[in-house]
């Protein structure tokens, strides 16, 4: 395993990617991968992400669950092998966030039900709980606005590439 020089700019730039991912709580490894399969252009195998992380396919396999659970990453079977290619979607950031979103979906319904076992919103502890879930609420609402915003945006500055809607 040879990982890349580590003066290599785009060494560079997925170090530093990841490690300001890290500091706010983005697994490293995964900051790791996810900027290494950015910055090629074509998909890369566990096998080739590792090479070029200087670390083995099996450490990179962790990582790449975790992308692909959240969208950042699409798996792809190599023709006539048993391997996969990693990519990343077409917008992995919209992608990330509506994923996101279906936890705020569960905090609100787990709220609602709090809000009413603390006997509403007049208690205490129910304005609360209820507060928390207005919130989250809040939060889904702007997240919706933000990407239809974001949708907007990304078609006027042209990062939609052909074959996209």
């Amino acid at each position: 395993m040879a990982a890349t020089d580590s003066h290599d700019p785009v060494h560079l730039f997925v170090e530093r990617m990841a490690l300001a991912f890290a500091e706010v709580g983005f697994p490293r490894m995964a900051a790791r991968v996810l900027f290494t399969v950015m910055s090629a252009d074509d998909p890369l195998t566990a096998a080739e992400i590792g090479d070029r992380l200087g670390v083995s396919a099996a450490a990179v396999s962790g990582a790449v669950r975790y992308l692909t659970q959240f969208g950042m990453l699409i798996r792809e079977p190599v023709p006539r092998s048993r391997r996969d290619r990693y990519r990343m979607p077409d917008n992995p950031w919209y992608e990330a966030t509506i994923t996101k979103t279906v936890l705020y979906k569960t905090f609100i319904d787990v709220a609602d039900g709090g809000v009413s076992a603390l006997d509403g919103p007049n208690t205490p502890a129910g304005e609360r709980v209820a507060e928390m879930r207005d919130f989250f609420i809040f939060v889904q609402e702007e997240i919706d606005s933000m990407g239809q915003r974001w949708r907007e945006r990304r078609a006027a500055t042209g990062h939609v590439r052909p074959g996209e809607g």
